[in-house]
């Protein structure tokens, strides 16, 4: 590879949705497009969340020239108190989204050793060798923003997430003059949001969303609770609009949506008429006609706000008859499962619930394949990337651009780990680098080759039989008998069948020891081969077999 080579490295939000990140890459610079998290699907069992693998960062940390960030959604942001304990740089992003950077590594107290830089629409800042332009684009959050990176080998647009709302909430819309003016000069590479790139047509506007809301909190009797995302702050404007109109006073619940919220405040990103906002403890004393409450869980999130309310395991609010609980978000992918439970559950606790399936109580902050065309043709890049969605949708997208004259070898569909690179003699693709998920437990961190989730899958599958066995130091005989105890494995006939036998079995594999000093490794391996064969066969299941040998 040519030290004058360009290359371009997604390490997450290519082949699946969340956890985006992109690397660029020339000579001794490296900058790296948002850090954010995914979350764990259904058979990841105990997983927190899923982060990006950055090890190819950690090997060339002293490359790393900044982080830029697009917008502050937890796909977007949230993986940055992982990243940045192991691959430190100044992080660069817009007010509102720096705000929510802070909220977020103040809850894991590493704020003060990380340097955040506010940027505005149309400013520069230079890297090493990458000079960013930041440009305004609509999302679903406000303060979203595109970037024109300048490269050695060209200018590389990176939209970020976006739709083109020609009535966003804040009254700010896409930068159509700046996108024209890149096309103008020449954009190398586009990498463009594929999320909805199945989806004909234009997105619905966020103005809808407003109406809808207006509609529901004013015709509903009882309270109103409404479940969004923590970071989205126009949605929660819209509530607090819709709930001055209708004479009722808002509060917020859940831990991450009221640091949003009081940051947002504090920034000037919200604005509520004094008097409306109220501690939630408040809102007992007044008829239910006048509530109106923002609560985190529209993903069914086991531990969140909403979640416990159907619960009925939350602290301050408990719910009744002729409650309306609104889902102000569209379950992401592998979530679906989760929300309709949550949805269930609050169904037989008698409140009433909608979705954007009854009402236009949500709209996605991403292009249709109308304003995927528009950026194309705006832009009109030599090279293309469709960038964040399932293979699916950078297929889509990726016919899309060919349709509109993007050459067919200047498509490039990659996937996390794959390279583009770059030079004067064009574009090819490069080798794989390590892109797998990480997997967050708590203050742990697994890959996908690690043992514990293989275990619990196992666990989970087919239960665990535990043998505890004594043994002679000196001779290894077996002393007594062996116990065994299943979990998750026998019913008490099967285990009355099963067991006996299973006990003069362990007795029996470990009587070629006899004589010898005691290995425990050995007398773990014996057991474990011998119960295994003897369970499959008698049950054609798997347990795990954990042996506890002890010497005397």
């Amino acid at each position: 590879m040519s030290k004058n080579t360009l290359r371009v490295i997604p390490l997450g939000g290519l082949g699946e949705i969340g956890k985006n990140m992109l690397l660029l890459e020339y000579g001794d610079d490296m900058v790296a497009v948002d850090a954010g998290v995914m979350f764990p699907e259904e058979e990841m069992l105990g997983v927190d969340l899923v982060i990006p693998d950055i090890s190819y960062v950690t090997e060339r940390a002293s490359k790393l020239r900044g982080y830029l960030i697009t917008h502050g959604h937890e796909d977007h942001i949230g993986a940055l108190p992982y990243v940045l304990g192991q691959a430190k740089a100044p992080v660069y992003a817009s007010r509102l989204t720096a705000g929510l950077i802070k909220v977020k590594l103040r809850e894991h107290r590493s704020l003060g050793n990380v340097t955040i830089n506010e940027v505005t629409p149309g400013e520069k800042i230079k890297l090493g060798c990458f000079t960013t332009e930041f440009f305004r684009v609509c999302h679903s959050i406000p303060d979203a923003m595109g970037l024109a990176i300048d490269t050695p080998q060209g200018l590389v647009i990176h939209t970020g997430d976006f739709k083109f709302d020609h009535t966003p909430v804040d009254g700010r819309p896409s930068d159509f003059a700046k996108l024209a003016s890149y096309g103008n000069r020449g954009v190398m590479l586009l990498l463009s949001d594929s999320t909805y790139a199945e989806l004909p047509g234009y997105t619905p506007s966020e103005q809808v969303v407003g109406e809808a809301l207006d509609r529901v909190i004013g015709r509903s009797q009882g309270r109103v609770i409404i479940s969004t995302f923590a970071s989205l702050i126009s949605r929660v404007q819209q509530v607090a609009d819709a709930a001055a109109r209708h004479d009722r006073k808002l509060a917020v619940v859940g831990r991450s949506m009221v640091e949003n919220v009081q940051m947002s405040i504090k920034l000037g990103y919200l604005k509520l008429p004094h008097g409306l906002l109220r501690r939630i403890d408040e809102m007992d004393s007044l008829p239910d006609n006048k509530v109106v409450i923002v609560t985190t869980g529209a993903q069914g999130e086991p531990t969140s706000a909403l979640v416990r309310m159907a619960n009925a395991d939350h602290r301050e609010v408990t719910l009744k008859e002729g409650d309306t609980v609104v889902f102000s978000a569209t379950p992401i992918p592998g979530n679906e499962t989760l929300v309709y439970k949550t949805i269930n559950k609050l169904m037989r606790r008698g409140a009433k619930v909608l979705t954007d399936k009854a009402e236009r109580v949500h709209v996605h902050g991403h292009a249709a394949q109308e304003e995927l065309k528009a950026m194309i043709s705006l832009t009109h890049p030599k090279y293309f990337i469709p960038i964040h969605g399932e293979y699916r949708h950078l297929k889509t997208h990726a016919g899309i651009a060919e349709a509109l004259g993007v050459e067919h070898d200047n498509i490039y569909v990659l996937e996390d780990g794959d390279v583009l690179e770059v030079d004067h003699k064009g574009a090819k693709r490069g080798a794989r680098v390590a892109a797998g998920p990480i997997y967050v437990d708590g203050l742990a961190r697994w890959d996908m080759s690690n043992i514990v989730l293989r275990d619990r899958k196992t666990l989970s599958r087919d239960g665990i039989v535990v043998v505890f066995i004594v043994v002679g130091r000196q001779d290894s005989r077996v002393v007594g008998r062996p116990e065994l105890i299943s979990y998750g494995f026998l019913d008490e006939g099967e285990q009355e069948m099963l067991l006996p036998p299973a006990k003069e079995l362990v007795v029996q594999a470990l009587s070629a020891a006899r004589g010898q000093p005691a290995d425990l490794s050995f007398i773990h391996s014996t057991v474990q081969d011998a119960l295994r064969q003897y369970f499959f066969k008698a049950t054609k299941r798997r347990p795990m077999i954990l042996p506890v040998a002890m010497e005397v």
